[in-house]
């Protein structure tokens, strides 16, 4: 998923002139946007308190080089996509907003870019202010070694943060990622989507998501878990 170009993030909620990014940068395919309402989800609870001044969730799904233009305060960049899961999630959490926080642990479990396909992205090894959160890691790509594995694992645990907050632990499902691409496939467009205008999120409204697990596996390590008991 190697593509050379200067990275244009068309975001309704900035301007050309909010940021720049001078130089071309070595990145996947986008695809950043394929979880849009997830994404808008945790936009709308960052803003509420953003006190690392990141300018956009999307950027912590970039690769380091690209989302260095939009971090704010966080300087380690693995860890961006946590530092917005974890404030929005404080904040949704500070709101009452299941939705809100059931979105933010979504947040924390999606894919991120990486230079290639295959490319693991790397893990962050700060923990986070909420338990919820740090229980988490991101998905994989899903053409990197042991992915099918690890990713259902992720969705798994997701499941179990999402039931003990009271959200629906179905909704880990949405975290999943595409079918694995071509590791010789020259154009390295994979099998992913990109669109900001899709509201609803391409990789639903084309049908690219690859669930991680069965409804009846989530169920099964959700069972016994109910809001405010904690994820075993």
């Amino acid at each position: 998923m190697l593509s050379y170009k200067v990275v244009a993030l068309c975001l309704a909620c900035f301007t050309a002139s909010s940021f720049s990014l001078p130089v071309p940068v070595r990145r996947e395919v986008p695809q950043e946007h394929s979880h849009e309402p997830i994404l808008t989800s945790v936009r709308n609870s960052l803003n509420l308190n953003n006190p690392d001044k990141i300018q956009d969730p999307v950027f912590a799904l970039l690769g380091n080089a690209a989302a260095a233009a939009g971090a704010g305060d966080i300087t380690d960049l693995d860890c961006l996509q946590q530092a917005v899961a974890d404030q929005a999630f404080t904040n949704a959490k500070a709101a009452n907003d299941i939705e809100g926080m059931t979105n933010a642990l979504i947040f924390r479990a999606l894919e991120r870019n990486t230079g290639k396909v295959g490319l693991k992205s790397v893990l962050c090894t700060q923990t986070a202010k909420n338990p919820e959160v740090a229980a988490i890691q991101q998905h994989q790509d899903p053409a990197s070694d042991g992915a099918a594995a690890t990713n259902k694992a992720i969705a798994l645990e997701l499941a179990k943060q999402i039931a003990s907050i009271g959200g629906n632990p179905l909704d880990a499902l949405k975290s999943g990622t595409f079918a694995p691409g071509d590791l010789n496939d020259a154009t390295a467009k994979g099998n992913t989507c990109d669109d900001p205008n899709d509201p609803n999120g391409c990789i639903f409204t084309q049908n690219l998501l690859v669930e991680d697990a069965t409804e009846e596996e989530i169920n099964a390590a959700v069972a016994g878990i109910t809001a405010g008991s904690g994820a075993k």
